[in-house]
């Protein structure tokens, strides 16, 4: 359990139920989240690796699974983590696969059989070591809303059980550690997000893992479970803009998943890869991006 009774959720996973009027003051926040991230360009071009020359996607995807690695997710509850897991599973890139979360997921699909599922409590995880122990690659998708957790819950699942979890990961054998943070991340930005979002990026990069590879998106598309009004608001004005101008800033959350998977059968000779909105894009086009 987390702080005040607030578990940790997967990044997008459905927490409560809202009305579907939005109220005059949820918009206004809304259009001025959506304003900051317009305003929160990078500077310059992502710096994600460069698929020039790189073999045919097909041929990556088979000589990653003669590999036989295995994997585990945070936060596959989530509307991120859950379709990262899907078309983990679509691609059978993995020998194993193990969800780490607070609570056991139900699937019916045959597809999920041999899922396994490790259950944590995030405020003991020195007592769930063996969770983490025996794993190549590691992707978090872990994360939690200050609206919901409030301020304290929100740092504590975000950053705290983020670090710990790669921690104990890193510890475990874990050689390839994936990212999932935002756009604007920002150790030393005047925004608790984009602040937070920044120093777990630093802490885990200090604990040296073979390859770590953070994720930047913009806005995530998605249709959610339930209803989020101000987030709804958020995909309506994005949808309404141009679509090389509405990429710049935001990415549907299939292209982010298919980007982390490219991404994790690419080699890589760099320790750290940071990919912005544009390098995300780019990457979650699969074969048209990876032809040689």
């Amino acid at each position: 359990m987390g702080p005040g009774g607030q578990e940790p959720r997967g990044r997008g996973e459905a927490l409560t139920s809202r009305p579907a009027a939005l109220s005059a003051a949820a918009a206004a926040a809304a259009l001025v989240a959506a304003l900051l991230l317009l305003r929160r360009e990078d500077a310059g071009p992502g710096t994600g690796c460069s698929m020039a020359g790189t073999p045919a996607l097909s041929k990556l995807r088979e000589d990653f699974r003669m590999q036989n690695k295995s994997v585990f997710i945070l936060g596959a509850s989530g509307e991120t983590g859950r379709v990262l897991l899907r078309e983990l599973l679509e691609q059978n890139l993995f020998s194993k696969v193990t969800l780490i979360g607070r609570r056991r997921l139900t699937f019916d699909e045959e597809a999920y059989k041999n899922v396994n599922q490790e259950v944590v409590d995030f405020e003991k995880l020195d007592d769930y070591a063996s969770a983490f122990q025996g794993h190549d690659v590691g992707f978090c998708c872990l994360g939690t809303t200050r609206k919901k957790a409030g301020a304290e819950g929100f740092v504590r699942v975000d950053r705290d059980y983020v670090f710990k979890s790669a921690e104990l990961a890193k510890a475990g054998g874990c050689k390839h550690f994936n990212l999932l943070s935002s756009k604007g991340a920002d150790k030393s930005s005047n925004f608790l997000y984009l602040q937070v979002k920044g120093e777990v990026e630093a802490r885990v990069e200090e604990l040296q893992f073979d390859r770590y590879s953070v994720f930047r998106p913009g806005v995530l598309l998605c249709d959610r479970q339930e209803s989020r009004p101000s987030e709804w608001l958020v995909r309506k004005f994005f949808g309404s803009l141009p679509e090389s101008w509405a990429s710049g800033h935001s990415v549907p959350v299939m292209t982010v998943v298919r980007a982390m998977l490219n991404n994790a059968v690419s080699p890589s000779g760099k320790k750290k890869e940071l990919l912005d909105n544009k390098a995300i894009h780019d990457l979650g086009k699969a074969d048209s991006c990876l032809k040689p």
